[in-house]
């Protein structure tokens, strides 16, 4: 009789432990969230997910890498992913399309990119008839290169591109060689003079008003998952405000994503780099002026035909939920 209880009592247990299970996974919506694969500015993209804070605000967020936006934005408009980030060049030409796609947030406003070329190339007007390695056309290198070609009034028929993949693809490719010049991210500078390379110019320089990396979601999405869209926002403002303040987490999390050695400068370079020109706000702020600088650029540079309604590209209501509700987390 004891052994019969013992029994009963040890699978009622097993029960509520298997009634338990689902509702906790339940309790964790999967938020599917895109990015440009690894680098050394990893541990500020990543910190949303590894710092716990998507789960903290209900969310199990799948982090998916991407080759460049581009790719990224075309996952998103197919109903893959729940959101991305990256630059505004390829959103904005999808919406001048018609494409449905809106801006909720912009966490990275200040470009720091770079262009790379050998060490006597010794100004912009001498990249005429040069190879110029991009990402993909339409990704932030590409509309980055013709965002300092047209700075420098040069011609984009006056270069060549190259889609070279990744920026540790196209920097390797300008060491060999086999391009003269790269659009970059600027990780890369602690390591230019040993490979005879320099950075010919920075975007605080030519382009100050580029906006880096902003977060993107689908009408749809913000529609039919409007909490978890502010819930998704207000985690990576929690997360990016403790990055900006936590250097040693930063960096760490960042060698861990990418596998870099101890003595990697480029993880320590990018975070320092990002508080000299103030590269990051973490509060996702959306700059309506610096969205129309760039799609005239766009304009400009023949990218875009027509400028887009901005009213319409730019949500704010997922930020404003999302702000909401860490105030009202304080109380």
């Amino acid at each position: 009789m004891i052994i019969q209880r013992v029994c009963l009592f040890m699978l009622g247990l097993a029960m509520a432990g298997a009634s338990l299970a689902p509702q906790e996974a339940f309790a964790q919506k999967v938020w599917r969230h895109g990015m440009v694969e690894a680098k050394s500015d990893a541990g500020f993209v990543f910190m949303v997910d590894k710092g716990g804070f998507a789960k903290k605000h209900g969310l199990n967020i799948e982090m998916m890498q991407f080759k460049g936006d581009a790719l990224a934005l075309k996952a998103l408009l197919a109903g893959e992913l729940d959101s991305y980030e990256g630059s505004p060049g390829a959103p904005l030409l999808a919406a001048s399309r018609g494409a449905d796609v809106k801006a909720v947030g912009c966490y990275w406003p200040g470009l720091t990119y770079v262009i790379v070329t050998k060490k006597d190339v010794a100004s912009l007007a001498e990249l005429k008839g040069k190879t110029f390695a991009i990402s993909s056309p339409g990704a932030l290198p590409d509309l980055f290169a013709r965002a300092v070609l047209e700075h420098a009034k040069i011609s984009s028929d006056d270069v060549q591109f190259a889609a070279m993949g990744s920026d540790t693809d196209r920097f390797r490719a300008v060491s060999a060689g086999v391009v003269g010049a790269a659009a970059t991210s600027s990780e890369f500078t602690p390591m230019l003079d040993k490979m005879g390379l320099k950075v010919l110019v920075h975007a605080h320089e030519v382009a100050p008003d580029y906006l880096r990396f902003c977060t993107y979601m689908s009408g749809k999405t913000i529609a039919t998952r409007a909490d978890d869209a502010s819930s998704f926002i207000a985690a990576e403002v929690e997360a990016l405000r403790y990055a900006m303040s936590n250097r040693d987490a930063v960096v760490k999390l960042t060698k861990e994503m990418t596998s870099a050695k101890d003595d990697d400068p480029r993880a320590s370079f990018v975070f320092d780099e990002v508080n000299r020109y103030n590269a990051i706000d973490p509060e996702m702020p959306i700059s309506a002026q610096r969205m129309d600088w760039m799609q005239n650029l766009f304009i400009k540079t023949g990218n875009m035909k027509t400028p887009v309604d901005l009213k319409k590209f730019i949500d704010v209501s997922v930020r404003e939920k999302a702000l909401t509700k860490l105030t009202e987390a304080k109380r």
